[in-house]
């Protein structure tokens, strides 16, 4: 009997190389996991070779280019017009954001991050009511283009077709960017105010030891929080982007956690071999620095698409053992 139910199940599953069927994913819109991290039995090899399959198959390469693009457009309205509104309301306020944006050498090459922190000053050194209004414009719809982009690439992840229209898609994508604003400032505000509280602690805390100790834990709550809200933005943006029928809000996924591991490897690792091996300013000249910042974003946009790739193959292989248990899908041979 067990043998029996054994050869069902497996005969019921298309192989690790094959795509799955289309009610394989019709399931996974309508019913989603409650968890991924339960893989229902499945090893993880096979989930790594679905997802390498499926890497090549929905193009993530050439997805990543895309959103590269996306993103690097844009980046500039969207400084813009902040650095245009905090011009306007303080001239502190945006030294302050500048301070924000400077921890952002942590992950964005030295090169990249100078060019961007440059033209955030001279922005906001030039705003005016006029330049506000146009970079207002221009941001939302630049990120609206955006998120339009992660939305079209994931729906090609999970094989599914939005079914929501043009206008209330940009809306959704100009609340959507609003909100990852919102928690990436708040990221950036973490470390800055880890920074602040651990100098703190060595001014007032006369005991040297004490002193270390209050600022080794202040520094580790503040990169706690940093990384939970780096977290939560994967969160957002796979629960919002794809078009499923029925959403499913999950604050940690393997797929969220394997592409927010794999993003800062890997954005170390570009600023290493810069380090080592930069030719990029010999080969591009004064474009040197901007062809840098676009292959930042080339990696960053690549794993996130990886993230929400490894989900959906988790979802895939769970949706596709539970339809065989129902014979509800053909068997792999055809017979």
């Amino acid at each position: 009997m067990l043998s029996r139910d054994l050869h069902r199940n497996t005969a019921f599953r298309s192989s690790p190389g094959e795509e799955a069927p289309q009610s394989v994913w019709e399931m996974i819109s309508r019913s989603p996991l409650r968890s991924l991290w339960d893989l229902k039995g499945t090893p993880v090899r096979i989930v790594a070779h679905r997802t390498w399959r499926s890497l090549i198959a929905d193009n993530l390469l050439g997805r990543s280019a895309e959103l590269g693009f996306y993103f690097l457009f844009a980046l500039f309205p969207t400084l813009f017009s902040a650095s245009s509104i905090l011009g306007l309301a303080a001239q502190s306020a945006s030294s302050i954001y500048s301070s924000l944006l400077s921890y952002l050498a942590l992950v964005v090459p030295t090169s990249a991050l100078g060019m961007v922190l440059t033209t955030f000053n001279e922005t906001t050194a030039n705003a005016t009511s006029g330049k506000l209004t146009f970079g207002l414009i221009a941001a939302v719809w630049s990120a609206s283009v955006g998120l339009s982009g992660i939305q079209d690439a994931l729906n090609t992840v999970y094989k599914v077709r939005d079914t929501r229209s043009y206008f209330r898609a940009r809306l959704s994508a100009v609340a959507v960017t609003v909100v990852l604003s919102m928690l990436a400032t708040l990221t950036l505000a973490c470390m800055l105010g880890g920074d602040f509280f651990a100098a703190l602690a060595h001014r007032h805390v006369e005991n040297h030891f004490g002193a270390a100790l209050l600022s080794l834990v202040v520094r580790l709550l503040a990169w706690t929080m940093a990384t939970a809200l780096l977290a939560l933005c994967f969160a957002v943006i796979y629960y919002w982007a794809p078009g499923l029928l029925v959403r499913r809000w999950r604050w940690l996924t393997p797929g969220g956690a394997l592409g927010i591991l794999g993003w800062l490897l890997a954005s170390l690792g570009l600023r290493l071999y810069l380090h080592y091996f930069n030719f990029y300013s010999i080969t591009y000249g004064s474009l040197g620095a901007v062809i840098i910042l676009l292959m930042w974003f080339y990696i960053s946009a690549f794993m996130l698409l990886l993230g929400a790739e490894i989900n959906s193959e988790i979802e895939a292989a769970a949706a596709e053992r539970l339809l065989a248990e129902n014979d509800s899908v053909p068997p792999a041979d055809g017979t």
